[in-house]
């Protein structure tokens, strides 16, 4: 070996450059909101949980360290208005998301066309969005009206008889559905020709030369394509419209009598007005156990749509 090379020194490695504390931090720059989100969401939630096991009442100071255990559970499953709660917020929920799908459906095959109407239209469907659904509901509640209201006259005008509307209890589910069926038909549309315009020509065009009917068509191209985006429509507005407060509380308050109590109503009221937070709790978390149970299976659908509309 070379006598030269053996005693010839290393070659130092230069070191690499410190990086300023601001790129060195970057990364927990970046997760901090989400992190900050997930401490916003969890800690209401799991101290909701922890005072739906004790006996927590504002009228009694030191009581939200009185435990109970599943008393107040108990007491939800065993309330003679349990079933008649969870019936009024599963019907509001399939009804105004099974309409809005529909109707969105309809509205959206209409206007996909490239006319003048169309492009007229199209922008109208975002008014009802942009509007509050408190103050829309009220407009609505005036409207409806028995006496002073415009829409029994306009029922008169065509032949049909007046309505008591949210007055009673026979109409009254059929009043708040109405309206969340206004409020809402536009995000179903918007989405679906969304979907309608990001479909490929080519197949149409084939089905068109080989003479293939519109209901052919429809059934065999345009429903399959269009399926993630109507499962994502029923996602947003089937979860929306279990924990719907708003518009039912500003319509009716829950009534007439306890006839649209739904979790959400039967919660605040219990735990708001009556200030017996612990035994108002359970329906929220119950609530939410199950829009998480039907959320994570809607996504899975959405997942196996998306992969048979792109052929995998």
């Amino acid at each position: 070996m070379n006598e030269q090379a053996i005693h010839s020194p290393l070659p130092v490695q230069e070191a690499e450059p410190r990086l300023p504390w601001l790129v060195r931090a970057r990364p927990y720059l970046i997760i901090l909101p989400a992190l900050l989100l997930l401490i916003g969401i969890l800690y209401p939630f799991v101290l909701g949980v922890y005072y739906s096991f004790t006996a927590f009442n504002f009228k009694v100071p030191g009581s939200q360290y009185n435990f109970v255990g599943l008393r107040n559970y108990v007491r939800m499953f065993t309330d003679e208005d349990f079933l008649y709660s969870t019936y009024v917020t599963l019907a509001y929920a399939v009804i105004t998301t099974g309409v809005e799908l529909g109707l969105g459906l309809i509205v959206a095959m209409l206007l996909n066309r490239d006319s003048r109407v169309s492009k007229i239209l199209t922008p109208m469907l975002i008014f009802p969005m942009i509007i509050a659904p408190v103050i829309g509901t009220l407009v609505w509640k005036m409207m409806m009206q028995p006496s002073v209201g415009i829409l029994n006259p306009i029922l008169n005008t065509v032949g049909l008889p007046s309505l008591e509307w949210a007055a009673v209890p026979q109409t009254a589910l059929f009043s708040v559905t109405l309206v969340d069926i206004w409020m809402f038909t536009p995000f179903a549309a918007m989405m679906i020709l969304a979907g309608l315009r990001s479909f490929p020509n080519a197949p149409f065009e084939a089905a068109r030369v080989d003479g293939a009917s519109f209901w052919f068509t429809f059934r065999n191209l345009t429903l399959p394509m269009l399926t993630p985006f109507i499962i994502i429509i029923i996602v947003f507005r089937f979860m929306d419209s279990l924990k719907m407060f708003d518009i039912i509380f500003a319509m009716t308050e829950g009534g007439p009598g306890n006839t649209l109590m739904t979790y959400q109503l039967t919660a605040y009221r219990t735990s708001i007005q009556f200030q017996r937070m612990s035994a108002g709790l359970p329906y929220a978390i119950l609530l939410y156990i199950i829009i998480y149970i039907v959320s994570m299976y809607l996504i899975k659908a959405w997942g196996r749509a998306q992969r048979r509309a792109a052929g995998y």
